[in-house]
């Protein structure tokens, strides 16, 4: 098994798991489906595609700089008719950072890894109006597991944001689980971001498991000389 590591950090970014119509909500971390879909796109498969090989991936995302949630009002005309559209709300992560990984067979993970070095399709943060900021490539490791990469990967957060947080010794994070995976007595909760099928006539989503928990903030320096210099 290998496990192929992507950094999700823009000014915008948005992942929504159930928001449908006029309300577009996010979800406070990156989604399966989401991240699922920008491997799919950097590989060009179409939105109609046998998505089997990539739903079987291992999901897993650390939340290293959380963000603050912002909320766009929109109004837009029917393009032939001028007809008003319905009113909709859309919901972002403004300055959130995230580190996602995905864990599977090494020649789907090696070719994925290659995928996003040289992408069919651009990717993007959950919406098309969200660009990464940052390369969404981390690598691809061989000989580690999905757990073990997430907690020894540096800390991505922006440096004003280590600064004001140099304090809080763990970050969040959610790992695809089961009941009887690893504690049996931390809770597994449910999310519809299980991908079946992006085909835009019925798009299809199932339940997956996840468990929330912390990690030892990694590799941070004992000493930071600059941190009694404050500001942003």
């Amino acid at each position: 098994m290998s496990v192929l590591v992507l950094q999700l950090a823009g000014p915008l970014q948005s992942w929504g798991a159930s928001a449908r119509f006029a309300r577009r909500t996010t979800e406070s971390a990156p989604t399966k489906s989401g991240v699922i879909g920008l491997l799919a796109a950097a590989q060009g498969r179409e939105r109609g595609a046998d998505l089997t090989d990539l739903a079987a991936l291992r999901f897993g995302v650390r939340v290293d700089q959380p963000g603050r949630r912002v909320r766009d009002y929109q109004t837009a005309q029917h393009f032939d008719t001028g007809k008003s559209m319905p009113l909709s709300e859309r919901f972002y992560l403004a300055d959130a950072v995230f580190v996602a990984a995905v864990e599977g067979d090494d020649a789907l993970v090696n070719e994925l890894h290659r995928a996003l070095r040289d992408p069919v399709y651009l990717p993007y943060l959950g919406r098309r109006s969200c660009p990464p900021a940052h390369p969404v490539d981390l690598g691809v490791y061989h000989d580690r597991g999905l757990e073990e990469i997430l907690a020894r990967e540096p800390w991505r957060a922006a440096e004003w944001y280590k600064r004001r947080h140099r304090r809080e010794p763990y970050l969040e994070w959610l790992i695809e689980a089961t009941p009887h995976d690893g504690d049996a007595d931390a809770p597994v909760d449910s999310l519809r971001d299980q991908p079946l099928s992006f085909d835009p006539r019925h798009r299809r989503y199932a339940l997956r498991g996840v468990r929330t928990d912390t990690v030892p903030v990694p590799a941070r320096p004992d000493h930071d000389p600059t941190a009694v210099l404050g500001g942003d």
